[in-house]
């Protein structure tokens, strides 16, 4: 079983949490995700299963959107609704117009401390692990990038947002550190990822949908020992067509010559490709087999081989 498939996480599961049900239900151990969500978010957590877990690498730098509500009156620790308050609650009613001034700030490449409670590591120990046994966090801050951050509207001390940002933003540090500029603390109570890369919530699908595919009438039955109880058109639907996979990177359809050629990780000569850096290599319309690097002219050599046979 190799593919894609888009699920929309409820809240109160981890991304890894996400994983290990999909692969109790699936039959596959091979289950990776292409960007953590806060257990408290909602919202795209693209699964790679199988071989195609291997294209991941090229994921780690993807673009995310997100739509939310920011609460202000007081901060958290966590700098989100499942922390404690680290501030004393105060009425807020805020102004529109003040609030689109202090988004401004917070505009296009900004320097921005991760949140305690995150996976940064501190001598190579995640933050959160200190955070929890109340220990010293001190994470310095990293250059980020906040291509959008809309606010859609304003009502008391709730403020509704949409933003698009580069990875590894933390829209509970934006959160946060609004609370501080307003003088009257922040923290985020609402977040649902819209989008990663070029998966969208259009395409996504809920865990029970998924698990029922796959022939489980509960989540946590595990398949037989023989193997799954379905078949590959059961789930099919719920797969990303693989042409629609790195849309950034052309196709090429690989006769049965080349197509060996690069199964057995051998070079081969694309010339009508010869100004690409990278290549979705195709065996008919959906049989993705490689993703092909350029090392001179017009020689690829497989990157990755996704599929030997």
């Amino acid at each position: 079983m190799n593919g894609v498939v888009i699920i929309d996480k409820p809240a109160g599961l981890t991304s890894h949490d996400v994983v290990g049900r999909a692969r109790r239900f699936l039959g596959e151990r091979s289950i990776g995700h292409l960007g953590t969500l806060d257990p408290m978010a909602t919202g795209v957590l693209p699964l790679v299963v199988g071989n195609f877990t291997r294209l991941a690498q090229f994921y780690l730098h993807s673009e995310k959107c997100y739509e939310g509500t920011i609460r202000f009156g007081f901060a958290t620790d966590t700098y989100d609704a499942e922390g404690d308050p680290t501030s004393s609650p105060q009425d807020v009613s805020l102004d529109k117009e003040k609030l689109e001034l202090v988004a401004a700030k917070f505009r296009g490449a900004i320097q921005q401390v991760p949140p305690p409670f995150s996976a940064k590591k501190i001598k190579g120990v995640p933050a959160y692990k200190l955070a929890r046994k109340h220990q010293e966090v001190i994470l310095n801050p990293v250059q980020v990038e906040v291509k959008q951050l809309e606010i859609l509207s304003v009502d008391k001390d709730r403020v509704q947002f949409r933003a698009q940002v580069a990875s590894g933003t933390y829209m509970r540090s934006v959160a946060h550190d609004m609370g501080q500029l307003l003088g009257c603390g922040a923290h985020l109570e609402v977040l649902r990822r819209t989008a990663v890369s070029e998966f969208g919530l259009d395409q996504a699908c809920t865990l029970e949908v998924l698990a029922q595919a796959a022939g489980n009438s509960h989540m946590d039955r595990t398949p037989p020992s023989a193997g799954p109880p379905f078949t590959a058109e059961d789930l099919g639907q719920y797969f990303v067509h693989p042409r629609k996979l790195l849309p950034d990177f052309p196709s090429v359809a690989a006769d049965e010559t080349t197509a060996a050629r690069i199964r057995a990780g051998r070079t081969v000569n694309l010339p009508e490709f010869s100004r690409a850096r990278l290549v979705k290599v195709f065996v008919g319309q959906s049989n993705l087999i490689a993703i092909a690097t350029r090392v001179a002219g017009s020689l690829f050599h497989p990157k990755i081989v996704l599929c030997n046979s």
